[in-house]
């Protein structure tokens, strides 16, 4: 046997053994053929902060798996096997950059259903490369800025605005108690948009740093200002975790038992917090929150509750009434419905789904919103938060222990509250 049939047969070889390990280890066809498994899968990311001092949203990271497990026992979206990454920013700048970079690295398509205050930190490595970002939570300005965000709710500027329209209907004056935070120092701007519909005063501004475990000050200053001469004083506190922590102190304070209106938005205040804090003996009982979504018994949520009942198995973080899981599940139901609008065969890529979103008719969410588009024509004209393209906000009440809607309020849209405030930002 010559030198060159001997390496034809061990070539041969190699390849039969290479073939058969591959059989039976289940892969897809050999490196280089048609057909290797992953070819079609579509990878995105979901980022919040967990275990921080400050405000930590482990349920968006929860909600992303289980989806992610639902949607390919289904066969994927659209033929695409769904690969979900996860990455805890820390509450930090650097957290934020560092998942920015970890999406790029993993070339994902998205950036998913996130939520983070460091929008500079995140946005610009994510531009650089055209990746989207799909349905944050809000609270950074730049995700109504960047031309490559897609927003899915109108974040804090629309809740913030809302609860100044509810408050401006019952209360004589009102106190604002909101972290001391380049994010914190839009919050009274927005509020007092909300105010102004109603004809009400500015808010009083009580700053509070954001870790802080001490409230008292700031429950001692609101509780001076609370006493409203049109019917009573309103304290509005939104301090993500750390609002139970305030109110706490508030309580406390209020040794001459004046019990003005308290106040907050979903995020700060959920149904876990006032089931954790006595149900309808909670401190929270009565108090006004606004929302972007119906309250979580609608039955509009059936099918994500649906979800995380048969995918939420090992998500201890996973609470269908979380505001943040429900931006994430409307998130990535925005994802689902632009990839389907995709022709058989073509390759998914960051560049191709952010056109696809710039151009596409709107995009349903099975009522959870109204019908979301992102085209120019679709920005409004919100200093500092023009991407805004859902500003409904719906007020929510809390009575006997539950989060319901308001009776006599409506959903509304505070578009143009907004449209008539300063800048923000």
């Amino acid at each position: 046997m010559t030198d060159r049939q001997r390496t034809a047969a061990l070539y041969r070889t190699f390849v039969a053994t290479a073939a058969g390990a591959c059989l039976v280890a289940g892969c897809g066809a050999l490196p280089g053929g048609p057909g290797g498994s992953g070819e079609s899968a579509i990878t995105v990311m979901t980022f919040a902060p967990e275990g921080t001092k400050a405000t930590n949203m482990p349920g968006m990271p929860a909600m992303a798996k289980a989806y992610e497990r639902w949607v390919n026992s289904k066969g994927g979206i659209n033929g695409h096997k769904l690969r979900v990454l996860t990455c805890n920013e820390h509450n930090t700048p650097a957290g934020a950059a560092d998942c920015a970079r970890k999406a790029i690295a993993e070339k994902a398509v998205a950036v998913v259903g996130s939520y983070s205050q460091h929008g500079r930190a995140f946005m610009a490595p994510l531009e650089a490369e055209g990746i989207p970002f799909i349905g944050g939570y809000g609270v950074s300005p730049e995700e109504f800025q960047s031309t490559l965000s897609y927003p899915v709710n109108g974040g804090q500027p629309v809740l913030l605005a809302g609860a100044g329209h509810q408050l401006g209907r019952a209360c004589g004056e009102v106190a604002l108690v909101r972290p001391d935070t380049l994010a914190g120092d839009s919050l009274p701007v927005l509020l007092n948009a909300g105010l102004k519909t109603n004809k009400m005063a500015e808010a009083d501004d009580i700053r509070a740093a954001e870790d802080s475990a001490d409230f008292a000050p700031q429950a001692r200053e609101a509780l001076a200002g609370s006493s409203g001469g049109k019917d009573k004083g309103c304290v509005a506190a939104v301090l993500g975790e750390h609002t139970e922590t305030f109110f706490d102190a508030f309580r406390r304070a209020d040794v001459q038992n004046k019990k003005p209106q308290i106040s907050s938005v979903l995020g700060s205040v959920s149904q876990s917090l006032v089931d954790r804090t006595g149900g309808k003996d909670s401190p929270f009982e009565g108090a006004y929150l606004t929302s972007w979504y119906p309250v979580s018994a609608d039955p509009l949520w059936a099918p994500m509750r649906q979800v995380i009942s048969d995918q939420g198995f090992g998500e201890d973080n996973l609470d269908a009434d979380d505001t943040g899981a429900q931006t994430t599940w409307i998130a990535y139901t925005v994802l689902s419905e632009v990839v389907k609008r995709f022709k058989d065969g073509d390759g998914i890529t960051a560049r191709k789904l952010a056109r696809a979103l710039n151009q596409s008719e709107a995009v349903k969410t099975g009522g959870l919103t109204p019908e979301l588009s992102w085209r120019y024509q679709d920005m409004r004209a919100v200093a500092g938060f023009p991407r805004i393209v859902n500003g409904q906000v719906t007020f929510q009440i809390v009575q006997q222990g539950r989060l319901v809607a308001q009776p006599g309020e409506q959903p509304m849209d505070m578009t143009p509250a907004l449209e008539q405030a300063p800048r923000a930002n």
